[in-house]
């Protein structure tokens, strides 16, 4: 809006110009003197609720920009006056329409007229203080909700948002977003709930909501088409679909079946376009793909003062044939160093995939492996062959069932044994953390597996026994206790281990088959496989069972770092005895985009003459 001025006298206008040009020098010396970045500290008063001075925090450019954007005085005023509808926004969207911000600078308000001249005068390296004072108020309620434009019957109730409930703006929009997901999901592809219009009753303390709907048609689902393919056969993706030509369109179906294109891994983008409904009310969808790069080459490297450092590289073909088989190679040395090792190892292995084998969700995968190990306990040198079917019974379990021939030459204690082992593995995994990688940090959830391996040892000696192994962890975040504490931040991470060995004796069982407690794996603190029982010279003899307890503590610091302390309890127990013990440490966590990278501590609370004073892991991933 423009208004109008009458033709000012020349006198007067040059007497203007003149006052103009007096207060330009004014501020030009002002701005000579304030040229040095100008430190403050920032005091918040609490509001009263710990989730709304924590997003007040987060909001206000006075305390994120405090140390990593320095400002002169006249900007930090105007950083100041800028939080103050940032801030009255955060009230609002709590509900506290008329909640207040005061901010004062050195005691003065952001209106003095003085202000300018306090920090101008404060000494060179000074800070000076901001106060922010939120003043809440009463808190407003919805009040009527009006819905303007056609809605099916049965429909407003996926609002759920109802008069009197409190107005707080993201519960506001999540009513909106709830009713469009819900429109979408019983057939109405381009259902659009836009986002209310708010209407303040102060009188009442309350908020009045007008929601716009427009349904449009019910359609189905129509033609189903993919874009972007090169090296991927189209049937492949045609058996995998969950949605079909005909459905009554289905949002969250879609996104569903989506997200299983995706879980091939085999492309790095899945994203779905619709087309326009015909007369059929039937509506096109294409899925539109970017496809991965198809071989993958890496390295791996571990260290850990027990076991030594590992080195490997790895290839894969993710997409051999264009179904989406994939072959994958790795060759790693082991045991390069290490206080439980007694020369270099080697662990080799050639693995082929196929997936959707017979069903969708069940995968046929073949496996040969050579693998030496040279530790305090035995020596190993063994091949393996055999072959395995994987099948996801739904989005939270698996089973996996296998068999696998193997053998093997162990030397213990100066004797040697030669195996061969017919094995039979069942197992069952379980697992609600609702991560995509197993590396990546859980911060809820359990994870548990049971493995049940009848082996069938012949030649000599020949037994036949059945190893039992099981576990579970448990993710639970301090979030839910800890007030403001933002989500994923601070997590209690708990793990039982056990397994026992059924039909055999100590030491008719292959030593590389018994159990042994120590190490990354169970405890801790103690060098790979101490714990338990020993030989005369104090060499590890393995056991029967075996049981391990690990408790983290694991906090976030930071964008990418974050530190854990952990307590590791367990042993081992046979015939001839039963050894546990406790191990203490801490370690940190630098957190990348493939997961965190763990450097971990751990000391033995009851050390022996030969346990190591300390052990050192590192790795990536958690620990477990």
């Amino acid at each position: 809006m423009r208004i109008g001025v009458p033709e000012a006298a020349g006198a007067a206008r040059r007497a203007c110009g003149l006052v103009i040009l007096i207060a330009c020098g004014v501020l030009a010396a002002r701005s000579a003197h304030a040229a040095n970045p100008q430190s403050y500290g920032v005091d918040w008063v609490s509001s009263g609720d710990k989730a709304i001075d924590s997003t007040l925090k987060q909001t206000s450019q006075l305390e994120t920009l405090r140390k990593t954007a320095p400002t002169d005085p006249f900007g930090l005023i105007a950083r100041a006056r800028g939080d103050v509808p940032r801030l009255q926004e955060v009230l609002q969207s709590f509900g506290y329409y008329d909640g207040s911000v005061s901010i004062t600078i050195k005691g003065k308000g952001l209106d003095s007229a003085r202000l300018a001249d306090t920090l101008a005068a404060l000494p060179k390296g000074s800070d000076a203080h901001v106060r922010i004072d939120p003043t809440l108020g009463p808190l407003f309620h919805v009040g009527r909700i009006e819905i303007q434009g056609a809605l099916p019957e049965g429909m407003r109730q996926n609002m759920h948002l109802s008069p009197g409930a409190p107005a707080v703006a993201a519960d506001v929009l999540a009513a909106g977003a709830g009713l469009q997901a819900a429109l979408q999901d019983a057939g109405y592809a381009f259902a659009k709930v836009e986002k209310p219009v708010a209407y303040e009753v102060p009188a009442r303390r309350t908020l009045d909501l007008t929601f716009r709907v427009t349904t449009g048609p019910r359609v189905r689902i129509g033609a189903i088409g993919f874009k972007g393919l090169r090296q991927v056969h189209e049937t492949l993706l045609r058996r995998r679909l969950l949605v079909h030509t005909g459905e009554l369109y289905d949002a969250a179906a879609i996104e569903k079946a989506r997200q299983d294109l995706l879980s091939l891994g085999l492309f790095t983008t899945v994203s779905v376009r619709l087309g326009s409904a015909g007369q059929d009310q039937r509506v096109p969808i294409a899925f539109a793909v970017q496809e991965a790069k198809r071989y993958l080459i890496g390295v791996s490297a571990a260290y850990s003062s027990d076991l030594g450092g590992s080195l490997g590289v790895n290839w894969a073909d993710r997409n051999v044939f264009g179904n989406g088989q994939q072959l994958t190679a790795s060759a790693t040395a082991i045991n390069l160093g290490g206080s439980a090792t007694t020369g270099l190892g080697y662990d080799v292995s050639l693995g082929y995939s196929i997936p959707d084998f017979r069903r969708p969700n069940q995968t046929l995968g073949f496996q040969v492996r050579a693998l030496r190990q040279a530790l305090q306990a035995y020596t190993q040198t063994g091949e393996t062959a055999g072959t395995s079917l994987n099948r996801k019974l739904s989005s939270l379990w698996s089973l996996n069932a296998g068999l696998s021939y193997e053998h093997e030459i162990i030397d213990q204690e100066n004797v040697r044994f030669k195996y061969n082992l017919l094995m039979l593995p069942v197992s069952t995994y379980y697992d609600s953390t609702d991560l995509a990688s197993p590396l990546d940090d859980p911060t809820h959830g359990y994870r548990i597996s049971l493995n049940v391996t009848p082996t069938f040892s012949y030649g000599t000696p020949g037994k036949t026994y059945i190893v039992l192994q099981g576990s579970i962890a448990t993710y639970y975040d301090l979030h839910e206790l800890l007030a403001g504490d933002p989500a994923g931040r601070s997590v209690i991470a708990a793990r039982v281990l056990s397994g026992a060995a059924l039909g055999a004796t100590q030491f008719s069982l292959p030593p590389d088959q018994r159990f042994y407690a120590g190490g990354s794996g169970t405890v801790r603190g103690y060098r790979y496989q101490s714990v338990g029982p020993e030989f005369a010279d104090g060499n590890p003899t393995g056991g029967t069972n075996m049981q391990a307890f690990n408790l983290e503590l694991r906090q976030r610091v930071g964008t990418n770092f974050g530190f854990v302390v952990f307590a590791d309890s367990g042993g081992v127990s046979s015939p001839s005895g039963s050894v546990y013990r406790l191990g203490v440490g801490t370690g940190v966590r630098y957190y990348t985009s493939i997961g965190p990278i763990r450097f971990d501590i751990a000391l033995p609370t009851r050390r022996r003459p030969n346990d190591d004073r300390f052990e050192i892991y590192i790795g990536l991933g958690q620990a477990f």
